[in-house]
C-alpha cells in the first residue's frame, strides 16, 4: 500500500463525484472494490493505479485529467 506525502500528486476524485452527485459506495460497486478503498482514495490517503484512474475516468464520463490536480494547485 503506497502512502502520499505533503509533496506527491493527489487526485480529485472527491470533488468530481461531489460534482455528479455520486457516493463513494455507488463508485465502490461500480469498480468492485471495497468502500474503504474508494475512501482511502478519496481523502488521498492511497492513490489509484493509472489503470484504476483510467477505469474511474470512464465510469464517471470524464477525461482522466479532471481526476488530476495541476502542479498548480
Amino acid at each position: 500500500m503506497q502512502q502520499i506525502n505533503e509533496h506527491s500528486n493527489k487526485n480529485r476524485l472527491k470533488v468530481v463525484l461531489a460534482e455528479q452527485n455520486k457516493s463513494g459506495k455507488w463508485l465502490a460497486l461500480q469498480l468492485g472494490k471495497t468502500e474503504n478503498t474508494i475512501s482511502r482514495w478519496v481523502r488521498n490517503i492511497n492513490q489509484p493505479t493509472v489503470e484504476q484512474l483510467f477505469d474511474i475516468a470512464k465510469i464517471l464520463n470524464v477525461d482522466v485529467k479532471t481526476l488530476l490536480n495541476s502542479n498548480n494547485d
